[in-house]
């Protein structure tokens, strides 16, 4: 699999969620979540971790930029949907998992949860992601080391998710995928949601390439905007920047 460079960041053009995760999985890296915000203000520091493992299209801007640079079949693949597609393969095999991120209740009612979806799955631990002092720091580190899970989920926000699991991998090789957050509300590590929206708002939606329908009219036409914007910048990084188009509404 050869990687696409978009504003410094290797991007991997996978073709389906399938060939990612096998590729993953045997190469036994970190799965980054690449969209044009973070290909943007990505610092050198995240930018080196990338580059150094496995940056997938999380955005409509990257696939877009992918395939401006030849890469056709290049596809948009949700990580808040990936985690589970990898749970959902490895789980029967009998592979542990190891989960970190948000807030201990939270984080348990995942754990819970993924216990009834998925009976006799092998979780080998979990904790919140409020990591105060480089002892805790260092405990979990030292808890994953011991346990050795298979793969392990860490949602705390890039880039202190993507650090920590830089950190991690010195002392122990997993598949390693960050998340963005877990959302209380529904007991599980986030999942796209989408609310009914007007015609008219859905396919602004699709234009922008966001999946997130907000509930106010402000919210819709600010994610749009940005959407659109971070999607042009990537298109001028990829080297062929897109045309200006005239739409003409009826």
């Amino acid at each position: 699999m050869e990687a696409v460079q978009i504003c410094g960041i290797k991007v991997y053009p996978f073709e389906n969620r399938d060939t990612l995760i096998d590729y993953a999985f045997g190469r036994k890296g970190m799965l980054v979540a690449v969209n044009a915000e973070k290909s943007i203000n990505a610092d050198n520091t995240l930018r080196g971790i990338i580059n150094e493992n496995i940056g997938y299209c999380d955005g409509a801007g990257i696939v877009k930029g992918c395939r401006r640079k030849g890469v056709k079949k290049a596809i948009r693949i949700p990580g808040c949907e990936l985690w589970l597609d990898i749970i959902s393969r490895y789980a029967p095999q009998g592979k542990s998992f190891y989960l970190v991120g948000s807030r201990q209740e939270v984080v348990e009612g995942t754990v819970a949860k993924l216990r009834r979806q998925y009976p006799g799955i092998n979780i080998a631990g979990y904790r919140n992601g409020f990591i105060k002092s480089a002892q805790e720091r260092d405990e979990l580190i030292d808890d994953i080391a011991r346990t050795a899970p298979d793969i392990i989920f860490v949602a705390m926000g890039s880039p202190r998710q993507e650090i920590l699991m830089a950190e991690i991998q010195k002392r122990h090789k997993a598949l390693y995928q960050g998340l963005r957050v877990i959302r209380p509300f529904y007991g599980h590590f986030q999942t796209r949601t989408q609310v009914p929206a007007a015609n008219g708002v859905r396919m602004v939606m699709e234009v922008c390439g966001t999946t997130h329908t907000h509930t106010t009219p402000h919210a819709i036409s600010e994610i749009c905007r940005k959407a659109l914007q971070r999607q042009n910048l990537i298109l001028k990084a990829s080297g062929k920047p897109m045309p200006r188009k005239t739409t003409k509404w009826r």
